[in-house]
């Protein structure tokens, strides 16, 4: 088993979601990075976001609780709402 463990950024901003995960694409969206899906599928297909702090070229790609993504400076971590 294959564990991960990434540092959560000092000035990271929390993104609170209800559900188990959200798709990458969502999270740019909801975190209001981005104005709309088809603006946010060609930043990440253009290598612009980072997931965990890798460049991640996968729209779709899960986030759950604990993972964290970066776009243009802006350094975001997804938590739950419980």
């Amino acid at each position: 088993m294959k564990v991960t463990v990434t540092k959560k950024a000092a000035n990271a901003k929390p993104l609170t979601i209800h559900t188990e995960y959200i798709k990458l694409q969502d999270a740019l969206k909801y975190a209001n990075l981005v104005y709309s899906g088809g603006e946010a599928k060609q930043l990440i297909l253009d290598g612009m976001v980072k997931v965990n702090g890798e460049v991640c070229l996968m729209r779709g790609k899960k986030l759950y609780p604990g993972d964290q993504f970066a776009f243009q400076g802006h350094t975001i971590v997804i938590e739950n709402d419980t």
